[in-house]
C-alpha cells in the first residue's frame, strides 16, 4: 500500500545535529535523503557521500565539440570562398584560433548551465517540503533532514524511531 506522505522531515537547531543525523542514517543503510541548511555545513558533503557531479566532464566534451565546430566552420568558409589576402595561404590556422577558442568557451558554458539545471531538476516551482510549516525557517536558522519515502530501507516506524533517537526539535510528515 502506498504511503500518504513522502517521508519524514526532522528539524534541528544546530549544524552538528544535522551532521549526526546524516551519519546515523548512513549507518542504518538509508541512501535517499536530503539536507537543508541556511549556510554550508563543514563535513556534510563527505558524510552524505554523494557521487561526484558529471557537469565538468559534460562541459569539457561540449567545449571540445564547440571548438572543433568553430574551426571546421572557418576552414570550410576558407575552402568554399577562397580569397587571397596579401599572399597568405588560404588555410591560415593562426587566424582561426580566436573564433575557435570563443566558440569552445561559449558552447561549454551554455551546455554546462543547461546540464546543471537539468541535474538539479530546476526550475522547481513547488517542492514537497515547502508545504511543511516549520520549513519556512530553513533559510534563516534551522537545519532540516528529510528521510525520503522512496528509500528502499524506509518504513514509517523505523524512520520515525531513527529520527526520534536523534532528538530533533520536531518531526513532521512531508505530504504528497
Amino acid at each position: 500500500m502506498k504511503s500518504l506522505n513522502q517521508g519524514l522531515l526532522a528539524e534541528f537547531s544546530a549544524p552538528d545535529d544535522l551532521l549526526a543525523a546524516v551519519k546515523r542514517a548512513r549507518e542504518e543503510g538509508f541512501t535517499r535523503f536530503e539536507t537543508f541548511a541556511p549556510y554550508p555545513v563543514e563535513g556534510l558533503e563527505e558524510a552524505a557521500s554523494r557521487k561526484p557531479s558529471n557537469v565538468p566532464g559534460v562541459m569539457l566534451t561540449a567545449g571540445a565539440i564547440g571548438a572543433a565546430g568553430g574551426f571546421f566552420m572557418q576552414w570550410y568558409a576558407a575552402w568554399i570562398y577562397p580569397i587571397d589576402v596579401g599572399g597568405r595561404p588560404l588555410f591560415s590556422w593562426p587566424a582561426f584560433v580566436p573564433v575557435t577558442f570563443e566558440l569552445g568557451v561559449l558552447t561549454a558554458v551554455i551546455v554546462g548551465i543547461l546540464t546543471f539545471l537539468w541535474r538539479a531538476r530546476l526550475p522547481r516551482y513547488d517542492y514537497p517540503v515547502f508545504s511543511v510549516p516549520q520549513f519556512a525557517r530553513a533559510s534563516t536558522d534551522r537545519f532540516f533532514f528529510w528521510l525520503r519515502e522512496d528509500d528502499p530501507r524506509y518504513s514509517p516506524a523505523s524512520a520515525h524511531d531513527l529520527l526520534e533517537s536523534l532528538h530533533p526539535e520536531s518531526i513532521a510528515e512531508v505530504p504528497l
